[in-house]
């Protein structure tokens, strides 16, 4: 009768177990802004998910490679393992509508590449600001977008960078970031928000563009040093 008892009681507490709801799972932030941040380039077109999961709704897709021409990359800003011990990284997308993010299994990417640059541009005072490895390194004046084509505001990174346009209206370098504008802007075929030299200096500081940030070209040439491709942007 006592074995028997035990059974049951065994019986039951493995029942219990096998009934109770597994843990979410830990998604770890890897974004510190102005400190460690990461990128990875995009090895796979995949679909990118609203949740860290196959069945999940589709938000958009990565791709091989920006208009210009260059390898694409997604800023990385958090990472998680599912049930089936597959790692997802939740990435930003350089699509419509701003400040879109979805998750892709780490296969889809390459190995993560670690930034401590972070860009922050003021609309309001005209103001490009570098933060590098939590401490202000850099500041300029900079144009920004007219009312009627405003630079669109929210956290964005860099693309890719650009040199030898051909066109002096673009300055020694143009920066290519995720951010995209509604309107008309500044960069060929429109729609995409740049970072770029300029051929009018005298315009600066002000609502100048059609959406870019403009700089001066001995500011933008300071700015090519202290921050590279993968480094987040926020605008406000």
């Amino acid at each position: 009768m006592l074995k028997k008892h035990f059974a049951v009681l065994g019986a039951v507490a493995i029942s219990l177990i096998a009934a109770a709801p597994s843990r979410a799972a830990t998604i770890e932030n890897l974004q510190k802004l102005g400190k460690e941040s990461y990128f990875a380039y995009v090895e796979k077109a995949v679909p990118a998910k609203k949740d860290p999961k196959t069945t999940a709704k589709t938000v958009g897709k990565l791709k091989l490679k920006t208009g210009e021409g260059t390898d694409d990359l997604v800023l990385v800003l958090a990472r998680t393992t599912d049930a089936k011990d597959r790692v997802w990284l939740k990435v930003r997308l350089p699509i419509r509508p701003n400040g879109t993010t979805g998750w892709v299994q780490e296969n889809a990417l390459s190995e993560l590449q670690p930034v401590d640059s972070w860009i922050k541009v003021s609309t309001k005072t005209y103001k490009v600001t570098v933060i590098k490895g939590g401490k202000k390194v850099f500041s300029a004046s900079v144009g920004v977008g007219q009312s009627q084509w405003p630079t669109p505001k929210g956290q964005f990174y860099i693309r890719a960078k650009l040199t030898n346009f051909g066109d002096p209206f673009y300055g020694p370098i143009a920066f290519v970031t995720s951010a995209t504008s509604d309107t008309l802007t500044d960069w060929p075929g429109g729609g995409i928000v740049g970072i770029h030299g300029t051929s009018l200096p005298n315009l600066i500081p002000g609502k100048i563009s059609h959406g870019c940030v403009r700089m001066k070209n001995a500011d933008i040439l300071k700015l090519d040093k202290l921050v590279e491709v993968g480094t987040p942007i926020t605008i406000t």
